[in-house]
């Protein structure tokens, strides 16, 4: 097993050394390259103009962190409440999966115009953009969680004559978390991009309102700053997924401290 932990450990180190590497090579090819820096900034320039421009960024990453929140949490309760519906009810399962399918076709960029008309510049038209966004992978990943329960399991329960919640509560719950957290994972950080969409059509406060207003000075640095914002408020989000599962899912954690010994 040491041999084990210790692969593990060099291909985190090389992960890492590879992403250090990426940026070295950008921060060459714009200074030796010859790339004007109003085309392509430098990493260097990125990041001093991040700690230079980050007091202004604040109330714009609040405004952008509570509607991806909002959405997040709102998506959750829509997918559960679909999931449990199309598990249990196999003619609900049969007219909304195609219609779940036929909505991810639509570009979320093409509908952003349509909410700002129908509920004007405030939260909500983003509210929506963001639901939209995350409700698709969290129902979509419970559902295939709820529908993988193991059969024995179920059988075994119903020679004891267990009632549907029962079997849900000691068989199919359990067994879909790992499925549940996997799709939370990717709509946490489907959630800021969702805001971000919502905020380029109009606002008064937002990352996406700040890059589009930097996009039209031709600030190219400050827009490369807020992205580099987003990418970080997404993976501490994604992060914070991982947690919740760890805290959720003890008997997981159980099993990789077992293989680890």
């Amino acid at each position: 097993m040491k041999c084990n932990n210790y692969g593990k450990s060099i291909y985190r180190i090389s992960a890492i050394v590879f992403q250090v590497m990426l940026i070295f090579l950008w921060q060459i090819l714009v200074d030796k390259g010859g790339i004007p820096k109003y085309i392509l900034p430098s990493p260097k320039d990125v990041a001093i103009t991040l700690f230079e421009i980050f007091p202004i960024l604040i109330p714009h990453i609040y405004v952008t962190l509570e509607e991806a929140i909002i959405g997040f949490l709102i998506s959750i309760v829509f997918s559960v409440i679909i999931a449990l519906l199309m598990d249990n009810i196999k003619i609900v399962k049969a007219c909304i999966y195609p219609i779940l399918v036929i909505s991810q076709t639509i570009p979320t960029i093409a509908l952003a115009p349509i909410f700002i008309i129908w509920f004007g510049f405030g939260i909500l038209p983003k509210v929506i953009v963001v639901v939209l966004v995350c409700f698709f992978p969290i129902v979509i990943s419970l559902v295939d969680g709820l529908e993988s329960a193991d059969v024995d399991m179920l059988n075994l329960m119903d020679t004891m004559n267990a009632s549907k919640f029962q079997k849900f509560r000691y068989v199919k719950f359990p067994g879909c978390l790992g499925s549940f957290f996997s799709g939370l994972r990717i709509a946490a950080t489907y959630s800021i991009m969702g805001a971000i969409v919502g905020e380029w059509l109009g606002g008064e406060k937002g990352l996406g309102i700040f890059m589009v207003r930097a996009k039209n000075a031709y600030a190219l640095d400050q827009i490369f700053s807020a992205i580099l914002v987003v990418v970080i408020l997404s993976m501490l989000l994604f992060l914070f997924m991982y947690v919740l599962q760890y805290i959720f899912m003890p008997w997981q954690r159980k099993d990789r401290e077992n293989i680890n010994k």
